[in-house]
This record gives C-alpha cells, sequence and structure tokens, in this order.
C-alpha cells in the first residue's frame, strides 16, 4: 500500500522559482468555442510530475511529448515541470481539478486522491510477481479507468517503478525489526499512516525532500522505495541496509483532463493515445529492469541486503494479510479488494485470464 512519490534533493531554488514563474506566466488552456475555427497556434499540454529531471521517469514524458508532436505535425505540444516544482503529488492533483494543469504523471498517492480503487494494486505482499500485477491490472483496468473519467480524467497509461523494498540505517530482517525503526511516510499520506500504526511500526511524517536529512540527524532511521529511487536520491548512503521483502508494488498512471484533452485536434487524439500508451510500455519495461539493477550497483557502493529465508518471509506475509481486514472496505473499495484477490489468485492457479 505504500507509495512515495518519486524527489530528489534538488533543484535549486533559483531554477524552482523560474520554473513556478514560467508556470503562473503561461495562459490557461481552454476549450474552444463551439464552432470556433482551430487555432493558429499549438495547443500546449502543461504537464507534471514529482520525477527527477532527467531520470528515467522524466525522459520517458519527454519521448511522449516528442511523439505527440509530431504525430500532430507540430499542433500539440507539451510542456513539462519535473522535479516536483509545482509541489507534492497531493497539489499536483489540486491544480489538475482547478484547470492550473491539464495531465500529471503520478504515483498511487496522487491517483487516490482521483480515486481511491487503485489502491487495490498496491495492498502489502498481495503480488509476488510482475505477471500477478500484470494479469489483476489489465483486467480492471476498464474499470479503474472508467472510475477515473467519472472524475474527469483520461489515464494516458500505466506504470510501476520497481518493487518497495525496507531501507535501514542498522540490519532489518523481521517485522519487529521494522517496528523499531523510526520509518518515513509522506507528510499528506494519512492512508499509509494508519496502514503502518495498525503493523504496530512507528511512522514519521515528512516531507520527501527532507529524507536525507533527516536520516542524517536521526529524525528517521529508515524508509520504504523501490531501489531505483534510493540509489538516484542516494538515500542508500546513509541507510546502508536493504531487506529484500517485496512489499508492494509502486504503481502510477498518466492522468489528463477530459476536458484539455477535448482542445486537441480531433483528427490525432488516436495517434496521442496510441502514443501514451506506448510510453507506459516503455515505461514499465525499463522501471523494473533499472530498479532491480540498481540493487547490485548499490551493493558495489556498500549496500548490505538481508535476503530473508523461507521462514521469516511466511512470517512476513502473516504479518501483512493481518492487515488485509482493515484496508479492505475502508482504503481499498470491498469489491475491488475481493476482485484483485480473486484475479491473483487465478493467475497463481495457471488458469488462464477471462477474455
Amino acid at each position: 500500500m505504500k507509495v512515495h512519490r518519486v524527489t530528489r534533493p534538488g533543484p535549486t531554488a533559483a531554477r524552482a522559482a523560474l520554473a513556478l514563474l514560467a508556470f503562473v506566466a503561461a495562459p490557461l488552456l481552454e476549450p474552444p468555442a463551439l464552432g470556433a475555427a482551430p487555432a493558429a497556434s499549438p495547443v500546449t499540454i502543461k504537464m507534471a510530475t514529482v520525477a527527477p529531471e532527467g531520470s528515467p521517469w522524466h525522459e520517458v514524458l519527454k519521448q511522449m511529448g516528442q511523439d505527440w508532436e509530431r504525430a500532430s505535425g507540430g499542433r500539440v505540444k507539451l510542456r513539462l515541470y519535473p522535479g516536483g516544482v509545482l509541489g507534492d503529488e497531493a497539489s499536483l492533483v489540486t491544480k489538475l481539478r482547478i484547470g492550473q494543469l491539464h495531465a500529471a504523471a503520478l504515483s498511487a498517492v496522487g491517483l487516490y486522491r482521483i480515486d481511491r480503487g487503485v489502491a487495490c494494486l498496491g495492498v502489502p505482499m498481495m503480488f509476488d510477481t510482475y505477471d500477478e500485477l500484470d494479469r489483476v491490472r489489465d483486467q480492471l483496468t476498464p474499470r479503474l479507468e472508467k472510475a477515473f473519467e467519472a472524475q474527469g480524467y483520461m489515464v494516458l497509461n500505466w506504470g510501476d517503478a520497481g518493487w518497495i523494498r525496507f531501507f535501514t540505517k542498522a540490519p532489518a530482517k523481521t517485522p519487529d525489526d521494522i517496528r523499531r525503526t523510526k520509518l518515513f511516510i509522506a507528510a499528506d499520506d494519512a492512508e499509509t499512516l494508519e496502514l503502518y500504526k495498525a503493523l504496530g511500526v512507528k511512522p514519521v511524517p515528512l516531507a520527501e525532500t527532507d529524507i536525507l536529512s533527516s536520516l542524517q540527524t536521526g529524525l528517521i532511521t529508515a524508509f520504504d522505495a523501490p531501489p531505483l529511487l534510493a540509489l538516484l536520491n542516494q538515500w542508500f548512503g546513509v541507510a546502508p541496509y536493504m531487506l529484500d521483502v517485496r512489499w508492494a508494488p509502486l504503481v502510477g498512471a498518466t492522468v489528463i483532463s477530459r476536458k484539455a484533452f477535448a482542445t486537441l485536434p480531433e483528427d490525432v487524439r488516436p495517434q496521442l493515445l496510441e502514443a501514451g500508451r506506448a510510453a507506459g510500455e516503455r515505461f514499465r519495461g525499463d522501471m523494473r529492469r533499472l530498479s532491480e539493477e540498481a540493487i547490485p550497483a548499490m551493493e558495489k557502493r556498500g549496500l548490505k541486503v538481508t535476503r530473508p529465508d523461507d521462514a521469516t518471509l511466511a512470517a512476513w506475509r502473516r504479518e501483512a494479510e493481518g492487515v488485509w481486514p482493515r484496508l479492505r472496505g475502508s482504503m481499498v473499495p470491498a469489491d475491488l479488494f475481493d476482485e484483485a484477490k480473486r484475479l491473483r489468485d487465478q493467475a497463481r492457479s495457471g488458469k488462464p485470464s477471462p477474455p
């Protein structure tokens, strides 16, 4: 259930201020009046993400923008605001709702604020493999996307960025070891706060930009994130122990408001949607590979990985499944929780998915 937005220690204050100034100064996109002639200038879609500038996440979005411009013959341009310069994911969702943004690449933390059904894909230790996750998500995608459409958004693509693991300042192996830590959680993530309290963990709500300094001062002694984030942000240098328990996948999606999408040239909308889907495929493949490759890369630089035996993994499963009843119906809609578990079980049994 736990997810993290992608951040990095910078950008500098000057760069952030310039980006914000550009954002405020840029005119908001408004749909043309009914029957109006097409605008002579390109339609610009403003998209934000907390993914660091230059990160693999950011590069995929840049490529999608280039694909949009090429497919539309220059009539559609994508203006990106990476690195959280426009705020955290809660802020981005607010800006989407009031029209200050047209699109955003969000993790489940932001998506949950649009529709909480997406939480069925991030239940702790619900999935063991990407195959299980993919089969469940593929079957639930129509329903999840319909729920987003009801809120005024279209899903351009789905993605994930690897399995969340626990990183600690001292060696940790068992659930009790994690309970003895002071675990970072995002400041605005009330759902995860309640989850970890139910597990007996001591969560410390903070801004993601404070992770490194808080590890250094001892305000926190652990965090959970996919390995690639720990590498990119250099958090593992201060919390040099990783517990190799696949807690949950970090899922996400790129969304655009239906109002903004309606302003795009009608004749190229199918190509733009196809480019968005293709970006999601690239994102999943690249991020999964890079996230796993990040582990040996960090080991070469001092990371110590604890790989639990079967008995310890079984204890972790009991802990996770013990809080499922508290998640079902509160944080995750009961029917979606049940359907995700049923599809997961079907994937494990080897039975083919229904058409």
